[in-house]
């Protein structure tokens, strides 16, 4: 799909994933105030690394995105992190759950522009 709403979209998404990654490293977007469970999660997910992998990831999708190299296998990768972020927030924060719709819903809008690159995995 090369349409102009599908390349601006892929854009779009693009700098979403690598602000948002980027600031995992380098935090210029205070994250606000956490219910004690989810900042025992969050504290974890610090402690072992997980949250730098998660803003990698999201980095690389970002650049894959914008450079509309491997997106389709980063967008199958990405699906994990969105998952996991809207689990997250309707468990632990519901409060703040918007940011995490957007990032699911604009993973699976990828997908699916990206549907034709999915054929021969999904195969019988």
């Amino acid at each position: 799909m090369n349409s102009t709403f599908f390349i601006g979209l892929r854009i779009v998404f693009g700098l979403f994933l690598i602000i948002f990654g980027a600031n995992k490293f380098l935090h210029f977007m205070p994250a606000g105030e956490m219910s004690e469970a989810a900042m025992n999660y969050f504290s974890a997910l610090m402690s072992t690394n997980t949250l730098y992998i998660v803003a990698i990831v999201e980095i690389l999708a970002g650049v894959s995105l914008l450079l509309n190299k491997f997106a389709p296998l980063m967008m199958l990768i990405l699906m994990i992190i969105s998952v996991n972020a809207v689990l997250f927030h309707a468990f632990l924060e519901p409060g703040s759950i918007g940011g995490a719709i957007v990032l699911i819903i604009l993973n699976i809008v990828m997908l699916y522009a990206y549907k034709a690159r999915y054929k021969e995995i999904i195969r019988p």
